[in-house]
Formats: structure tokens, sequence, C-alpha cells
């Protein structure tokens, strides 16, 4: 591809290379670099592309788009904003296969990937169709599985999957939008038919210092949307429905919402509500429990409605939809008479959500067993240990991925938040040992829920990951009491 059809609507600030430049390959990171090759070099946070450039030049780069103007005898185009001109420059080289897709792109702090599990199996099944997953757990084609290391893929590769998923015949594509793939414009160059936001809560402070800015990052989602479904009952949702210039349909239970859940009632194997909307009352039944689920399915009959599907056809098609993997997922425990729940819980508001929902429906003791991750939000850790202790009949506080802090430290740091006259929690650093104590202490009618991993099959200590399995640990457990 010619360089010129490549930058094609990207602003170009000066360039010192021949527009009419055959352009092989596009890489952004310099160990990827072919010859004959454009290298992208991206201002990132730990490290600087530039500092690569003569890497990418002496792997055979032809050119460098750079937003710094580089030194030295190099073959350069200099843009305004180097990471958006890496968005644009994935749409040219692929040929903006998003055009050819239905998009939705659902954000918020909790509860993406399930609803955009979910709403993938009800597309489905409502339109016979193949659909597009992007997301936390995994990217998928259809069925086809693609592992993921992140929320939302880096902008080149975003676009890559979205050729994939043209290519293969999928006619929807469903993504979790993160707060860094906006900031960062991975999304840059994509709009979606309908933006989703669930809920905002105390997340990523690392990242964007305030809850206005995360909440303000979050809001520029909609001026990429024709339509746009909000949680009403957020306490957020004001400022975020001030940034939407698009029609929307507002979700909720507790206020007067455009789509509302009228008569729920929760059970240990999932929940059913009516959905009541602009006259029009739908029983609907899902086998997923806990409250955030009628706020998650609330989300998907919002984004359904905004496609036109009607509300009974969705309501069918929930009526058998599976749940995610680590999320409220119910663990086999044969020859025991409590219950064991997985659950990806590592905000102050999932866990928050997660305890309340099973209180719901717990008849025993509600055992919790939770951490927190290291090198981030050291903020949340003295709010989580408020939460969790207060909450549960019986908390154990324990390591999560530390990654490279000290498992000590971080455990000090959630007990900060603890009442001091709170005597139900116990202090166990290692989480296989955590786990085992919580089911060795489990009664008929408890609930034990093993909140912060959910789908992780691994734990980071001192930057190594080993593997770690909560459904292994359980079996492993079981097997010994035995």
């Amino acid at each position: 591809m010619r360089l010129e059809e490549l930058l094609r609507g990207i602003p170009v600030l000066e360039s010192n290379v021949d527009m009419d430049t055959q352009i092989r390959a596009v890489a952004h990171d310099s160990r990827k670099v072919e010859a004959g090759g454009l290298f992208v070099a991206i201002s990132g946070f730990a490290s600087d592309g530039n500092r690569f450039i003569p890497m990418a030049l002496e792997k055979g780069a032809v050119a460098v788009v750079t937003g710094k103007r580089p030194e030295g005898e190099v073959p350069y185009v200099l843009v305004e904003d180097d990471r958006l001109a890496l968005a644009l420059i994935g749409c040219n080289w692929f040929g903006h296969p998003a055009r050819d897709l239905t998009l939705i792109g659902v954000t918020g702090t909790n509860g993406k990937t399930s609803v955009t599990w979910i709403l993938k199996q009800v597309l489905e099944q409502v339109d016979g169709c193949k659909v597009g997953l992007i997301g936390t757990m995994e990217n998928r084609v259809g069925d086809e599985v693609i592992p993921t290391d992140r929320t939302t893929p880096e902008s080149f590769e975003l676009q890559g999957l979205f050729a994939r998923m043209r290519d293969a015949g999928c006619r929807y594509a469903v993504m979790e939008v993160s707060s860094h793939a906006i900031a960062l414009n991975r999304v840059g160059g994509v709009r979606f038919r309908v933006g989703a936001f669930t809920n905002l809560t105390e997340d990523h402070l690392d990242f964007h210092k305030t809850m206005e800015a995360y909440c303000d990052t979050k809001g520029k989602l909609a001026s990429r949307c024709d339509r746009v479904v909000l949680n009403r009952d957020d306490d957020w949702f004001s400022r975020i429905a001030q940034r939407v210039g698009c029609p929307v349909i507002t979700t909720g239970i507790k206020g007067a919402a455009d789509l509302r859940a009228e008569d729920i009632c929760m059970r240990a194997d999932g929940v059913s509500f009516t959905a009541v909307s602009e006259g029009e009352r739908v029983r609907i039944r899902v086998p997923i429990p806990g409250q955030f689920t009628v706020y998650n399915v609330l989300t998907v009959l919002g984004i359904v409605k905004s496609l036109g599907i009607p509300l009974a056809e969705a309501a069918r098609a929930l009526a058998t939809v599976q749940g995610v993997k680590g999320r409220v997922e119910v663990v086999p425990t044969p020859g025991k008479e409590y219950t064991v729940l997985i659950d990806y819980a590592h905000t102050p508001d999932g866990l928050e959500n997660v305890l309340r929902s099973v209180r719901g429906f717990c008849k025993g003791r509600l055992i919790s067993v939770f951490g927190c991750g290291g090198d981030r939000d050291p903020i949340k850790r003295p709010i989580m240990g408020a939460i969790g202790t207060s909450l549960s009949d019986i908390a154990i506080i324990t390591s999560d991925n530390p990654r490279t802090e000290d498992p000590q430290t971080i455990i000090q740091d959630i007990v900060k938040g603890v009442d001091p006259a709170a005597s139900n929690y116990e202090i166990i650093e290692n989480r296989r040992k955590a786990i085992r104590y919580a089911m060795d202490i489990g009664e008929k009618d408890d609930i034990i829920i093993l909140a912060g991993k959910g789908h992780e099959t691994y734990q980071e200590i001192q930057g190594v990951k080993h593997h770690l399995d909560e459904r292994e640990e359980v079996a492993a457990c079981l097997m010994e009491m035995r």
C-alpha cells in the first residue's frame, strides 16, 4: 500500500518521505518491524517508542510515523497525535472492516464482560448469525477463541480483529471498551451502532487520578455512538448523560427508566423479573444468580431494543444463556452441603455487589475470601476491607495478585479499613491455604465466595505468574477431605 493511502484522514504536520513509497507492513513494536515496513513510534508510559526508531530502521523500516520530530537522518512523518495516527492507519491498512459490522461497545467499571457475553448469545439465537466478541477474558470470532491479554486490544490489532470477523462472515462485533482504550485512542476511527454504560465505581484511579476524570473519559464513548444505553440508577448517570448527544434508552430498577425491571425474584439458580418498556411487559428468566444480573440483563435488553429486536424474542434467548466463567460461577462440591462460588469481584463496588446479591439467597453463613492486587489502586484497599468484613459473616483476607509488592503490605492496607471492633475475619496470606480454611469451616447452607480471581488461572507474585486455578484448589481440598 502506498504511504499516502495509509495516511489518509490523518493530519500530517510535516514529512520528508515520498508519499508514493510502498509500505509492506506496519508495526508499533520495533521488534516486529519488517523490511519495507512502516514503524509507528508511540509515546508510551513505560517506554517511549521514539527511543526505538534506530532499531526499526536497522530492521528495514522505510518510514517512521511519530509525534516528535526525530533527530538525524530519519525518514519521518510528523503527526499531531501518534496514537490516533496508529488507529487510523489500522483502519486504512485493513480496509475499514468495522464499516461491514454492526458494532456494539460496552463500557463501565463492572458488568462489561457479562453483558457482552450474554449479548453475544442473544444475538446468535435471535438473528441466527455469527457474532464476534472482544473482551477481558478472550476474543471470539463466532466459536473460534482467540486469547487476549487486555480488555481492549491496541488499535492496530483491534482493526485486524475486525477484519478477521468481517472475513469470517460475522454480522455483529460486541466489545468491551475500557477507559484506557478511550483515553489512549485504541478505538480511534471506530463508530458504534450502540454504546452502553453499565456503572461507574472506584477503579483505575492510578491512571485517571480522580473519579470525575474517570467518568469523563468513559463519557467520551458516547460521541462515537449512534445510540446509547445508560443505567439510570448509577450515581454518575447525570454526569454521563450530559455528554450524550444521540438517542438514549435508560435502564434501572429504582427510578422511572425507559426500560425497567419489576417483580424481581432472586434464586440461587438465577433471577426472574418483568421487563417494562413503553407499556410492554415481558417476563424475563435468566439462569444466572445475583441482583447485578438484573442490571446486566437490562443493559442487554436496552441494546437489543436499540437494534430493533423485540423484547419477547430476546426473552426467549435469555432463558437459555450461559454465565461467564468466573462470574458467580458455582464450583462443584459433591458430598458437601455448602456452596462455593468464584467471582471476579476485585473492586469495592464489585465486592459489595456480589456479597449483597448472594446474601439475598444465602440460607446459612456468608464466607468471603478476598484480597487486593498489587502495584495499583492502593486507595481501594481499606474500602474493600470494610466492605468484605461488614457484609460477610466470616471474611478471610488473603493475597490476590501481589505482582511486585509485598503481600503483607497489601493486607495491612486492607485491614486499615476494618472496624477495630470486628472479630469476624482471619488473615491468611497464602491463597491456597485461605481457600482450604474456608472449606474446612464451611457448614450446611453456607456460601463461600472466592472473590478477585474469577476466570484467571494464575497468581502473579514478584512479577512471575504461578499456576493457580481455584476450581482445581476446591477439587484438591475435597480430595484431601475424603
